[in-house]
C-alpha cells in the first residue's frame, strides 16, 4: 500500500514536469490539444494538471488566446538558484575532473567591459608559466579572446573588442573573422602559443537558456599536449562539461 503510494506521487510529478518541459522546448504559447497530442494524456487528466500547475505560477494561460505558457514562478524559481550558487563554484567540480582527465591547466574567464577576465585557475602543474594569472585579462589574440568575440551579445562589453581589432592588418582581419565563424559552429576555438612560447591553448564557451555567454573554459598547457582540433578526445571531453554546464543555466543546442 506505501509502496504504491510513493510511486503514483512520483509518476505524478513526472508528468507535471513532463509538461513543463514540452512547453519549454517549444519555446511558444501551445494550445490545449497541442500539449494533450504531445504528453499522451486524456483530457481530464491533462485539465487537472494545468489546473495545478496554474495555481502554483509555473504555467499561464492567456484566456485571450486560451494558449499555454511557462509561468513567472519558474523565472523566480530559477533567480533564485542562479543567486544561490556562483559559476566558480559550479565550475570547480568539474575543472577537478577536467585536469584528472587532461592532466591540463583549465581556467574560467567571465566578461567584462576589458574583455575575458581570469577568475579561477586550477593548475595540473604549477611549474608551467601559462603567460597570465588570476584577476587578468586575456587578449583577443588568445584562444579565450575568440570565443568572447564569438559569442558575447552585450554591445558595453565590444568596446576592447574594437580597439584591439583597429590594430590588425587586413590579413589578420580576415583570418580572424574566420575564426569567429568556424568557432560559432564548433564552439571550439584554438591557438598555437598566443601569450608565450611553448605554451598553447583552446578554449570553448559557457551559455545560459538564452545564449547568452557566461564565460568559458580554457584549457592550457605545453603546445604538444593541447589539441588543436574539437575532434580530439581531450576537446571532445571539455565541449561535454561545457555543455552540462551550461545546461545547468538552462541552456539548449
Amino acid at each position: 500500500m506505501t509502496t504504491e503510494t510513493k510511486t503514483a506521487g512520483v509518476q505524478s510529478l513526472q508528468m507535471g514536469l513532463n509538461i513543463l518541459e514540452i512547453l519549454a522546448m517549444e519555446k511558444e504559447p501551445l494550445k490545449f490539444t497541442d500539449i494533450q497530442n504531445r504528453a499522451s494524456m486524456t483530457k481530464s487528466n491533462l485539465y487537472k494538471y494545468l489546473s495545478t500547475l496554474s495555481q502554483f505560477g509555473l504555467i499561464n494561460r492567456n484566456p485571450h488566446t486560451n494558449m499555454y505558457t511557462l509561468g513567472h514562478k519558474l523565472v523566480q524559481l530559477g533567480n533564485v538558484a542562479l543567486g544561490q550558487t556562483s559559476l566558480i563554484e559550479v565550475v570547480i567540480p568539474y575543472f577537478k575532473k577536467i585536469t584528472e582527465f587532461t592532466n591540463l591547466t583549465v581556467l574560467l574567464a567571465v566578461p567584462t567591459l576589458k574583455g575575458p577576465f581570469i577568475s579561477y585557475i586550477l593548475s595540473a602543474d604549477y611549474r608551467i608559466n601559462i603567460g597570465a594569472q588570476m584577476g587578468t585579462h586575456l587578449p583577443l589574440s588568445s584562444s579565450t579572446g575568440v570565443v568572447f568575440s564569438a559569442f558575447e551579445k552585450d554591445v558595453h562589453r565590444k568596446d576592447w573588442e574594437v580597439e584591439e581589432l583597429s590594430k590588425f592588418n587586413e590579413n589578420e582581419l580576415r583570418h580572424f573573422q574566420n575564426e569567429k565563424v568556424k568557432t560559432r559552429q564548433l564552439h571550439f576555438a584554438s591557438k598555437t602559443e598566443p601569450l608565450i612560447m611553448h605554451v598553447s591553448s583552446f578554449s570553448v564557451p559557457l551559455l545560459n537558456f538564452n545564449y547568452e555567454l557566461l564565460g568559458a573554459i580554457t584549457i592550457v598547457g605545453i603546445t604538444e599536449t593541447v589539441p588543436n582540433s574539437a575532434d580530439h578526445s581531450i576537446g571532445q571531453y571539455v565541449l561535454n562539461v561545457a555543455k552540462e554546464i551550461s545546461e545547468y543555466y538552462g541552456f539548449v543546442r
